[in-house]
């Protein structure tokens, strides 16, 4: 079996807001064969950047599109491929943009792998320790501690019982931040699980206030409180802080990853399968697991990566949590003939071969505003 075809498709929703919300938009990676399988992948970044990563023509032995090198390789050796894409862009890539477009020509590859196989992908992963996992609810906050109890409220009654909120407006004031974490509280009730992400906005010092503050809302982790790259920050604050300290979703690859692991900086790792791929997510779950830290999924974009992500958390057997993002956006909901959301506040786990999710062609053409093959 060969590739023939790598082909990159960008979607958008017609109201692109400004806000923190990768839901607006994605690129879609579908990686075709010679035996007439097709996988798909996705990468969680801009999505024009993805493309341009894979259609650009060969420059050097390490700076060469990822498009020209992988036709006519085999796609079931997805580990030698994953190498082979790291070494040939060394010169434009090794963390960031060239490793999101990795790792969604690497989902396509596993779905296609476990299409010919015939499996799933967590089988051929190791095997799935859950058939379904606890989700919670990931929504922004609301504009005030009234608005975000009353999205707290209504995720409740939806059956999560676990909501994060996170992003804008929090750090714009201490008196706000403690307002917005109080509303969740309030509106999600006493016996629910509260988290919150704070949008990379503080110092250490300030964070480990924020820490304090909030501890006596009970909320399970404290995400991304710091820049990403402040490592010590983080090694410092997680040392002091009475809740969890997660992170990690701006991370692509294993060596981005490994300052934070090796400087045991966090209690919760969150990887993206959409900016890992499974290669290395699969690879991050054995290193995590040593360190004795938890591992969660980010996913904020559409059913493609949530699909990835529950055949990649299945395998870890401590899979407490799983990020189940209810943005109002047809992408999130409509991009796939299948409805990969909670019910009833658990996610299941898809046992189709591949991924086990099939594209809505016509919600595709309806969207597809640039296409290269």
């Amino acid at each position: 079996m060969k590739i023939t075809q790598i082909a990159c498709q960008i979607l958008r929703i017609p109201q692109v807001e400004a806000k923190t919300a990768s839901s607006q938009d994605s690129v879609l990676v579908r990686v075709r064969t010679d035996t007439g399988l097709e996988g798909i992948g996705e990468a969680d970044s801009s999505p024009e950047m993805v493309k341009a990563v894979i259609d650009a023509p060969f420059s050097h032995n390490v700076a060469t599109g990822l498009r020209r090198m992988l036709i006519g390789q085999n796609p079931l050796e997805t580990e030698r491929l994953w190498e082979e894409m790291y070494r040939k862009t060394m010169y434009c890539g090794r963390r960031s943009v060239t490793v999101t477009a990795m790792a969604a020509i690497d989902m396509a590859l596993w779905d296609i792998k476990g299409k010919h196989f015939g499996e799933p992908i967590h089988r051929l992963l190791g095997g799935k320790r859950h058939d379904r996992i606890l989700a919670y609810a990931s929504i922004l906050f609301g504009r005030d501690g009234d608005e975000t109890a009353a999205i707290a409220s209504r995720w409740r009654e939806a059956g999560y019982r676990a909501v994060k909120f996170g992003w804008e407006p929090m750090g714009q004031s201490e008196r706000l931040d403690r307002e917005l974490v109080a509303g969740a509280r309030r509106g999600l009730g006493d016996d629910g699980t509260l988290l919150i992400d704070a949008g990379c906005v503080w110092d250490a010092r300030t964070a480990l206030n924020r820490a304090n503050a909030f501890a006596e809302h009970r909320i399970a982790w404290l995400e991304e409180p710091l820049r990403p790259d402040d490592y010590e920050g983080y090694r410092w604050l997680r040392d002091r802080s009475p809740v969890p300290i997660a992170a990690g979703e701006e991370e692509c690859g294993r060596q981005s990853f490994r300052p934070l692991i090796d400087g045991r900086c966090l209690d919760v790792y969150q990887i993206d399968l959409s900016r890992n791929g499974f290669t290395d997510a699969a690879y991050l779950r054995q290193r995590i697991e040593e360190i004795g830290a938890r591992l969660c999924n980010h996913c904020y974009t559409s059913p493609v990566t949530v699909a990835a992500s529950l055949h990649w958390l299945s395998t870890y057997g401590d899979a407490f949590l799983f990020e189940d993002c209810v943005e109002d956006s047809p992408l999130r909901h409509e991009l796939t003939h299948e409805k990969v959301q909670a019910i009833d506040g658990f996610i299941e786990v898809p046992d189709r071969p591949g991924l086990g999710v099939t594209l809505d062609e016509d919600f595709v053409r309806a969207h597809l505003i640039s296409e290269s093959i």
